[in-house]
């Protein structure tokens, strides 16, 4: 376990006491000054001087992270604490993937910051976050928190106007019916509302505050599920779907970068293989400048049949996971590409148009791994062909997905 260094723990002070200066002066009620009455003779009282918050210990990110996804109701369950630590000591994982906020919006630990705090939840999560980090900590675990970013029905509900916009049926005008919800029901905000992003932000710095050693980005991408078009977006006008994100993610940079944040943003696997934006902005090329890592969502099952010439692409993990991650470490480690991006350079005379690229180093493809059961029981063999063509491609970090947090599979295959 590594202390974070004194100019972090500086960092974190500051930023924590900004943060609370901020919370007081939002709030309609003002703690009263305290006066001091000088008598002859009487010296004055000093104003108490505020004792310095006890400082965070981060965990330094290990070569090779091996990591499980846990839900917010399973952060707050402690038959689900204990199966956790039960795996992580007895097996070769080293990290844990937790939500700090779900795809409902809602965040899994309280706060007093006023912009967050209408968003708590009050059904899933865990009170003592900031102990129970510490307790993974004292296990040797590294913990990242999840983040689900535009996807977030909480937010919107109380700022409908930053909303994807419903088109009105059977309209011919560019007015708008509401909020637009995909196929299950959830809202977005629209990338382009820029007041959001400072919300993501704050929510990130209280996170770090609490102890995770890295911050996880989901869903920083556009709607792609439902009636598309009816979804209108009234932000960021005259920009194309990639640009507009690749704007968020220097945003998301900028701000935590300086703060010594770990961060890593999960992509569609499909990205991985694709030059296009796919529809939801998403491009390797315009992400890897922004981010420690790049978290690829290769799960077999989600993808089209015929694709690596497999009818069926559960009955070869081990293929899918190859294509899949051999393409996205070339596309990281080379110095030219396709893709143009915020401040690409093109290179005459190449045709089609070709852009320097700084290359990045392998490690910073981390893809997300499948130990569910969609749309077939997924074995343990199935799991193992996954991790085997993650390391054929030379990598040696990955994390797991189970919504359920079973892990059934995975147990089987860490425990052999």
């Amino acid at each position: 376990m590594m202390k974070i260094s004194w100019r972090s723990s500086a960092l974190i002070f500051g930023v924590g006491f900004l943060i609370a200066v901020g919370a007081a002066a939002a709030s309609e009620s003002v703690a009263p000054k305290i006066s001091f009455v000088r008598s002859e003779g009487t010296p004055e009282i000093p104003a108490p001087v505020p004792e310095a918050p006890p400082t965070v210990e981060h965990i330094k990110t290990p070569d090779a992270v091996r990591g499980i996804y846990m839900s917010q109701c399973a952060a707050g369950t402690p038959s689900f604490r204990t199966s956790f630590l039960k795996m992580l000591d007895e097996t070769s994982l080293n990290a844990v993937v937790i939500d700090i906020r779900d795809y409902s919006g809602k965040i899994a630990f309280p706060t007093e910051n006023p912009i967050l705090k209408p968003m708590v939840s009050d059904e899933c999560g865990a009170r003592d976050m900031k102990e129970w980090v510490q307790l993974l900590h004292d296990h040797d675990v590294y913990v990242i928190g999840r983040i689900t970013v535009f996807q977030n029905p909480a937010y919107t509900k109380l700022h409908p106007e930053q909303a994807v916009q419903k088109k009105c049926a059977h309209s011919t005008s560019s007015g708008t019916c509401g909020v637009w919800k995909d196929k299950n029901g959830l809202a977005f905000v629209d990338v382009g509302a820029k007041e959001y992003w400072s919300t993501v932000v704050e929510l990130s710095k209280e996170s770090y505050g609490l102890g995770f050693d890295e911050l996880n980005f989901d869903y920083i991408r556009f709607p792609s599920d439902g009636d598309m078009k009816a979804a209108v977006y009234s932000f960021g006008a005259g920009k194309s779907k990639a640009e507009a994100l690749e704007e968020f993610f220097k945003y998301l940079h900028e701000n935590l970068e300086p703060l010594g944040i770990v961060t890593s943003a999960d992509l569609f696997g499909y990205v991985t293989v694709h030059d296009d934006d796919l529809g939801i902005g998403q491009i390797l090329e315009r992400a890897l400048p922004y981010f420690d890592y790049i978290d690829p969502m290769v799960y077999p099952s989600h993808y089209n049949s015929g694709f690596a010439g497999l009818k069926n692409v559960n009955s070869d993990t081990y293929k899918v996971v190859a294509v899949s991650m051999n393409t996205a470490v070339a596309r990281t480690t080379a110095t030219t590409t396709r893709n143009r991006f915020l401040g690409a350079v093109p290179i005459a005379s190449t045709s089609p148009q070709l852009y320097e690229k700084k290359s990045y180093p392998a490690s910073a493809m981390r893809p997300w791994l499948q130990s569910f059961d969609y749309p077939v029981e997924y074995t343990p063999a199935m799991v193992a062909a996954q991790i085997k063509a993650n390391e054929d491609a030379g990598l040696a970090s990955y994390l797991f997905w189970d919504a359920a947090n079973r892990y059934r599979s995975l147990r089987q295959v860490l425990q052999q």
